[in-house]
């Protein structure tokens, strides 16, 4: 295998996310599908809403999964049958659809139903606080009989943290006292794969339980559950990691790893952003890392997804 396909999370969304996917006609039904779940059709309604609106938890989710499935539908001719496929949080869930696993209007579907037990769970002011630079002791110790715990783990001792915002501001200062080279919150207003996410995890272990979900990955497909890299081989297994995912921390070093591992040599992440393809970038030098919000065209991804998989 040589290209492992990354579906984002909530973050990078931005006015701009649907220039190169919103005309495609292989995308039209999932935008049609996704203005019914938003109340509006997503390629205007991201230009007009405004950063707060975007980054709110349930249309954040929804504008992210669309982008991935929207990107992956008009490339669909480029993508190599065989690969790796990875999500980052809510990522993970577009990941299943890309392995085969789940229809595109149902993994919407189970995206809304996520982020809305996401929003029934959540109790106080929660957030994600972003930390590079310290080792995962010294993580602890500042999450130590605080209302915060580790949310992310990312490669080159890169952390994201979740919890209450009074315990994740708290922290903030002493991590950059520590020796912490970089410290931001994460524009996210929930405390995503932390234990304050449990009932969440009840509620959407329901939703799957419901869903019309196949019985494995597509031959060829090659899913790594985001809370421990490890493949998925049955829906059964998978889906029980997916809804613990949102309350457990997601090991996305052990993902990357994983790819590696089964020989990939280039990483294509669909956007939107570019956070999860500079991550591959920093940790792996010698492996290409593309996102397609490096392109100005889809024929200009779709050229280097072609010459990407021609090296199997």
């Amino acid at each position: 295998m040589t290209l492992a396909v990354l579906c984002p999370g909530q973050g990078g969304q931005h006015a701009g996310m649907f220039a190169l996917t919103g005309d495609a006609a292989e995308a039209g039904s999932l935008f049609a599908h996704a203005a019914r779940l938003l109340g509006a059709d997503p390629r205007t309604w991201v230009r007009e809403a405004g950063p707060e609106a975007i980054h709110a938890n349930r249309p954040a989710q929804l504008l992210c999964t669309l982008q991935a499935l929207g990107a992956a539908a008009a490339l669909k001719d480029a993508l190599p049958p065989r690969g790796c496929i990875a999500g980052y949080s809510v990522g993970e869930v577009g990941a299943w659809h890309l392995a085969g696993l789940v229809d595109g209007h149902d993994t919407l579907d189970l995206v809304a139903a996520r982020a809305d037990a996401m929003d029934a769970a959540r109790q106080g002011e929660q957030g994600l606080l972003f930390v590079r630079g310290l080792d995962r002791a010294g993580i602890d110790r500042l999450c130590a009989h605080r209302e915060a715990a580790v949310a992310i783990v990312n490669p080159g001792r890169a952390w994201v943290l979740g919890g209450l915002r009074d315990a994740l501001a708290a922290i903030a200062p002493e991590a950059l006292a520590q020796g912490a080279a970089r410290v931001v919150p994460v524009n996210v207003k929930v405390a995503s794969h932390t234990r304050w996410m449990a009932q969440a995890t009840d509620a959407f272990r329901r939703v799957l339980a419901d869903a019309r979900i196949a019985r494995a990955p597509r031959p060829g497909a090659r899913l790594f559950s985001g809370i421990d890299g490890e493949v998925v081989l049955n829906a059964a297994q998978g889906a029980e990691k997916l809804a613990l995912q949102i309350s457990h921390p997601v090991q996305w070093t052990a993902c990357l790893e994983a790819c590696i591992e089964a020989g990939t040599t280039a990483f294509f992440e669909l956007g939107p952003g570019r956070a999860l393809s500079e991550m591959v970038a920093g940790a792996y030098p010698g492996v290409e890392a593309r996102s397609l919000d490096d392109f100005k065209t889809l024929q200009g991804a779709r050229d280097w997804l072609l010459r990407a998989g021609s090296r199997e």
